[in-house]
């Protein structure tokens, strides 16, 4: 097996390694008379399709087959209400206040004892779909809830003979199983905006007073990159796609960005068929630094529905959709009304099946890493090719926020932010992704590039130019020159997207946007916290203001 979930009598010890307070609060919880075991697919669609907040649209699923539910199954419709995104404020971390952690412990209890007198649900699925890394999670929820656990369960894999046999015989991975409760209804004066508390170290979290779909598969995700983390990989909240040329040469690339940064866009996108594309995955994924090989953590993708009109080829690949208008088509049926027109942020669970072209696994090593920003000063390509800077890049990339956030009032939606690697889910300290990526960069000697699918200087850098760029570094053509004389940085030559630094006001611009990244580092280390990055990181960027 891989996590463990069973446990021999004389291990079961306060001081074996794999419990936890909060675990054994957590875990417990789930065996009480309270609670129903949900096992399958078709039983959490029976369970959503019934629901009381469900809409049953009348378009089909497709490959219902495949997906283990009933051949009539239908797209299933829930809508929150004030709140349609990710409340990165609610997030704790057990061991990083010791005060609140003891106050917590009491809460954490009180809010599992209440959820015990109702109710509850329970079910299980993979998260890595290789045998060379697959974790076993375990999701709660309260009766009323029926739909985040069916998209769950469609998010994740579901535990079925195949993959029940692929994780006998995978990897053993010495960690326990992750478990996650979850209480939308839970209420406390002391987090207005929620709680969503990780033990890190024993794969256990609690989510309460928060509805989002979206806060349960991060946080499935949150433990299992950390569990990957801890095994040597490269934990990526990014896409990840394979060209291969005419050739037969393979170019490997994955694309780190937030949400609505285009990375889904360019994992996806097709080149007119110029080559033949397999994809990994367009959000979660992790990199071995052993072999450089890579494993998708899902099978399906959480999606925005923005993009995608009532008519478009891809809605007949999703399968539940989250705060999404519905209205009757010109035969009387219920169809979406998406692009976003109800509420920011509108989402679905899309299955696999969307990819063609979809794999589980590379075992090609990576051949460049994808750096998407939205910084003015930035032309739409810019190639990094010192490891130490590439991985400084990384540890600063900035961007704008996204309507897939709950942000606080006053929040500053254009205001350009740093999220390290892209990954607002980390749960461990930055200094080791800084370490692993530059690992990459060094012994592996992977590319880097710096992608801005914002604007440069007050000119929008469209998809296709980007997807242009890509594809001539692909093809070997892309011509760079030095940017501004800065050492191992060039940009790629783009016909109306060429960087001047002959004018003082651009030069100021590049000098201010590095000043900023360069004070962020500058701050996070003064804080002494989980953001510290090691000096090295701070002087690469220094040097570049010198210059």
């Amino acid at each position: 097996m891989s996590t463990r979930e069973t446990f021999q009598k004389s291990e079961i010890r306060k001081d074996n390694p794999f419990f936890s307070p909060l675990r054994a609060v957590i875990e417990t919880s789930m065996y009480g008379n309270n609670v129903k075991n949900v096992t399958s697919l078709d039983e959490a669609y029976e369970l959503a399709l019934d629901a009381p907040g469900t809409i049953v649209t009348d378009l089909p699923v497709k490959y219902t087959e495949k997906l283990d539910l009933p051949k009539d199954a239908k797209v299933l419709v829930e809508n929150g209400g004030a709140v349609v995104g990710r409340t990165a404020a609610a997030r704790r971390i057990v061991g990083n206040n010791k005060d609140e952690d003891a106050k917590l412990a009491v809460i954490v209890r009180e809010a599992v004892y209440q959820g015990s007198l109702k109710k509850r649900y329970k079910t299980a699925a993979y998260v890595g779909l290789d045998s060379e890394f697959m974790v076993k999670a375990h999701l709660s929820v309260p009766e009323g809830q029926e739909n985040n656990l069916y998209s769950w369960l469609l998010n994740f894999q579901v535990t079925n003979d195949l993959y029940n046999k692929m994780y006998a015989a995978s990897r053993e991975i010495e960690a326990g199983d992750i478990f996650i409760y979850s209480d939308p209804n839970w209420q406390h004066p002391d987090y207005p905006l929620g709680l969503a508390y990780f033990d890190t170290d024993h794969n256990a979290a609690i989510i309460l007073g928060m509805n989002y779909f979206g806060e349960l598969k991060k946080a499935t995700l949150t433990l299992a990159w950390g569990t990957a983390h801890r095994m040597g990989y490269a934990s990526c909240h990014g896409g990840q796609k394979k060209f291969t040329l005419a050739d037969g040469t393979n170019y490997v690339s994955a694309f780190f960005g937030l949400s609505g940064s285009g990375k889904s866009t360019l994992t996806h996108a097709k080149h007119n068929h110029k080559y033949q594309i397999e994809v990994l995955h367009d959000d979660a994924f992790i990199i071995s630094l052993t072999d450089g090989s890579s494993i998708a953590l899902e099978p399906a993708y959480f999606d925005k529905t923005q993009d995608y009109p009532s008519d478009h080829e891809e809605v007949d690949y999703f399968v539940t959709v989250q705060n999404v208008a519905v209205t009757l088509d010109e035969n009387g049926e219920k169809v979406l009304l998406t692009e976003d027109l109800r509420n920011g942020n509108g989402r679905t669970v899309k299955s696999r099946y969307s990819t063609p072209n979809r794999v589980d696994r590379f075992d090609e090593p990576i051949d460049a890493i994808y750096w998407i920003m939205k910084d003015e000063s930035l032309p739409p390509v810019i190639k990094v090719e010192d490891p130490i800077l590439a991985a400084s890049f990384g540890a600063t990339l900035a961007t704008k926020r996204s309507s897939a956030e709950r942000l606080k009032e006053g929040v500053d939606m254009d205001k350009l932010v740093i999220v390290p690697y892209a990954n607002p889910f980390r749960v461990y300290p930055l200094a080791e992704d800084y370490q692993q990526f530059k690992q990459l960069f060094e012994e592996r000697e992977i590319e880097c590039y710096i992608l801005n699918t914002g604007f440069f200087l007050d000119k929008k850098i469209t998809p296709a130019v980007t997807l242009k760029s890509i594809e001539s570094i692909v093809d070997g053509t892309a011509e760079f020159e030095s940017f501004g004389g800065i050492e191992q940085m060039s940009y790629l030559k783009v016909a109306g997207y060429e960087p001047d630094f002959t004018d003082e006001a651009y030069k100021q611009l590049v000098f201010d946007r590095m000043q900023m990244r360069v004070e962020h580092i500058q701050e996070k280390n003064a804080a002494d916290g989980m953001d510290v990055l090691p000096d090295e990181a701070l002087k690469a960027l220094e040097k570049i203001i010198d210059r």
